[in-house]
């Protein structure tokens, strides 16, 4: 289910500069041939190929690439193989593998004005999926090929121009503000990642989810091509369409890309469905949490915390907005937050001080938070109405493990022969805005005072929290667990006017219960001024 993390491990806001245009563009009519042949698997009978793609020179718009969608969602599903990696790419370790690199003289684009540079990625090492790439210039279609020479191998021994090994996916630099930095990569399954304005690389997006989680299995649904548009003036968006294919699905995913303080990507997105689809996940994400102060299961770590994302935001149908700690579980736990119309959700990285991670080797701190809009859907009804914001949180032992999981799964289904249109936008970078309501600032737990007790701190920061003079407005808390009971007479309130903080402690005694969800918010006269705080406490 989780795909590996290629985090940079010393990542550089300021990255490179002065990169000059060599695009690495093979003859057009042998690319075009070889991005072709990649969707065809050897033995299929001729009557089960797939789709041609687009032939060097052919006219692109944005009709193209849902066109294909069509073809292929209209045909029977074609898998591509993937044991044809070259073995001295397939055996790199994660290191060699990330230690490949295009130079900056050599990247796609490098020193235009409009301040995007492409690198075309390898496959390689884990990634052993083909995905086509093509650059639209012009209104034309323009296949990326394989040359070598614009490699920094790191010393592993690349195929030579004439046995391209294939590419597997896209990494983006841009300019934002007078800096060079990764801001975008596209790589495994349909699994994308953004960051903003002096952010790394760190929750991963997913285009679409299928079944996660589920008992009867999986179903990974993968990019077949992309096509980049080259921007025509500096500050317009970079434009990426996304042929994805799988099983039970083909889509065509259109993702308009602006970099800044915060990235944003507006996304629409055409599904041809070849099966009925009863478990589809929409603006799917993932992240690592491996512990932090509310949850240090098993860490013997000299690090305080390790995670790229501390919890689950939501802003449901009826405006309320919730704050759910995420975990390392002992078990796999799924959690549904069951709407209508939801206004966006989102995993979120709140902690912004190197104190609180204490990891030299990697900048928690720098993570970008993901935040999801949804937006118009037609050809089946309530695909962003009635459903859930689904959380999945997965055991994990090591920090490379995207464990927890984030996405909306509408009630309704997708019957087979459909095609379903959708919307939505992402933000990658702060949280956003949750308006004038105090925020949950923290959340930590340990042992209580006596087994199997266990002591809850929660922290809510906001002005609205305290009057003009430094005084705390009369508070109500509303605090519920079930099943277990919050331990009577142990809830403290400590208030800090200094730093607009109140903090809840408070006892909760599980009894014999193997999880316990717990509530909380604080009211004035009758009127809720925080964030709802939800937790599922487990063993």
């Amino acid at each position: 289910m989780t795909q590996p993390t290629d985090f940079p491990r010393h990542a550089d806001s300021a990255g490179r500069t002065g990169l000059s245009r060599r695009q690495l563009l093979g003859t057009a009519a042998a690319a075009a041939a070889g991005a072709a042949a990649a969707m065809l698997p050897g033995a299929a009978p001729a009557q089960e190929a797939a789709p041609a793609l687009p032939a060097a020179g052919a006219p692109f718009s944005d009709a193209t690439v849902p066109d294909l969608a069509r073809a292929f969602g209209n045909r029977p599903f074609v898998a591509r193989p993937t044991d044809d990696v070259p073995e001295s790419l397939k055996s790199l370790s994660r290191e060699q593998y990330e230690a490949i690199r295009i130079r900056p003289n050599d990247l796609i684009w490098g020193g235009e004005p409009h301040g995007f540079a492409l690198e075309p990625l390898l496959r390689g090492f884990y990634y052993t999926d083909r995905v086509a790439l093509f650059l639209v210039e012009d209104g034309v279609v323009r296949p990326v090929g394989y040359d070598p020479v614009g490699y920094d191998s790191g010393g592993a021994a690349l195929p030579e121009a004439a046995k391209s090994p294939g590419f597997s996916g896209l990494r983006i630099r841009a300019k934002i503000g007078e800096a060079h930095q990764d801001f975008a990569i596209l790589q495994g399954a349909c699994f994308f990642r953004l960051a903003g304005r002096g952010q790394i690389l760190g929750v991963n997006g997913r285009a679409l989810m299928l079944r996660p989680a589920d008992a009867r299995g999986e179903e990974f649904p993968r990019w077949r091509a992309l096509f980049i548009e080259r921007p025509k003036t500096p500050g317009a968006p970079l434009v990426i369409h996304a042929l994805i294919d799988s099983e039970s699905l083909a889509a065509a995913f259109r993702l308009e890309l602006t970099p800044g303080e915060t990235t944003n990507a507006a996304i629409t997105a055409t599904l041809v469905t070849r099966k009925q689809i009863d478990h589809l996940g929409l603006g799917g994400m993932q992240a690592p949490f491996l512990f932090g102060p509310h949850d240090r299961r098993g860490a013997d770590d000299a690090r305080a915390a390790a995670y790229a994302a501390g919890g689950l935001q939501i802003r449901n149908g009826g405006g309320e907005a919730i704050w759910r700690p995420v975990r390392n579980p002992e078990t796999l736990q799924i959690s549904s937050f069951v709407d209508a119309g939801p206004k966006g959700f989102g995993l979120i990285q709140r902690d912004r001080e190197f104190e609180t991670f204490e990891d030299d080797a990697h900048p928690w701190e720098r993570c970008p938070s993901l935040w999801v809009e949804p937006g118009e859907a037609t050809g089946v009804e309530g695909l962003w109405g009635e459903g859930a914001v689904t959380l999945i949180e997965i055991p994990s032992d090591a920090e490379i493990n995207e464990n927890v999981i984030a996405y909306w799964r509408p009630k309704a289904s997708l019957p087979a022969g459909t095609e379903i249109r959708l919307a939505y936008r992402q933000g990658w970078g702060r949280e956003p805005e949750i308006g004038p309501i105090a925020r949950i600032a923290g959340t930590r737990s340990g042992r209580g005072s006596a087994d199997p007790r266990r002591l809850f701190l929660v922290d809510f920061a906001g002005d609205g929290l305290f009057t003009p003079e430094g005084q705390a407005v009369p508070l109500e808390t509303v605090l519920i667990a079930g099943p277990g009971k919050i331990v009577e007479g142990a809830t403290r309130w400590y208030m800090r006017p200094e730093r607009r903080t109140v903090r809840v402690a408070f006892e909760l005694d599980p009894g014999n219960a193997k999880a316990c969800e717990l509530r909380l918010a604080l009211k004035t006269q009758g009127r809720q001024i925080t964030e709802t705080w939800l937790y599922r406490w487990t063993p």
